[in-house]
């Protein structure tokens, strides 16, 4: 798989039937290890190992409806009362940050109304929070560690 710029991680990887397959710690299972999956164990592993996200308050491909099609967030961050305030759309590291990727994540935060959203391909990550209140959209800088994220919810 390719490098990306994300810290390193130690991940389990064993030959399955027809495809290689990696064990996600928070499913609990081994899963078909993907282009898109090596990103996304890897931006778990960045979020819980170097920003501090608790591991119990992040799912991964949570499953929800959007104009009556069943869509999959890549991993979606609860704070410690049980409320999304963060997804996370991983795309392989071959695929291009568009807006059209944006646009994706941003359709899927009308069914979680969360305050910060990030798009990473494992090479490029843009982070950004979320104002409703005055309808706008920042870019930041880097992406907030959790208790950040925590202080800016409570």
């Amino acid at each position: 798989m390719k490098p990306l710029k994300l810290p390193p991680c130690s991940l389990r990887i064993k030959e399955g039937p027809g495809n290689r397959l990696v064990y996600d710690a928070l499913r609990k299972k081994y899963v078909t290890l993907t282009p898109e999956e090596w990103v996304r164990q890897h931006f778990v592993n960045y979020l819980t190992a170097f920003l501090g996200y608790p591991p119990g308050l992040i799912k991964i491909e949570t499953s929800f409806r959007l104009h009556g099609m069943l869509r999959r967030a890549d991993i979606l961050v609860h704070d410690r009362a049980g409320e999304p305030v963060l997804i996370v759309e991983c795309k392989a590291p071959e695929v291009k940050i568009t807006q059209e990727v944006f646009d994706q994540v941003i359709n899927y935060n009308f069914s979680y109304c969360v305050r910060y959203l990030v798009v990473t391909n494992g090479i490029t990550h843009f982070a950004g929070r979320i104002d409703s209140a005055k309808r706008s959209f920042d870019f930041l800088d880097r992406i907030p560690d959790y208790e950040t994220l925590a202080r800016t919810e409570s």
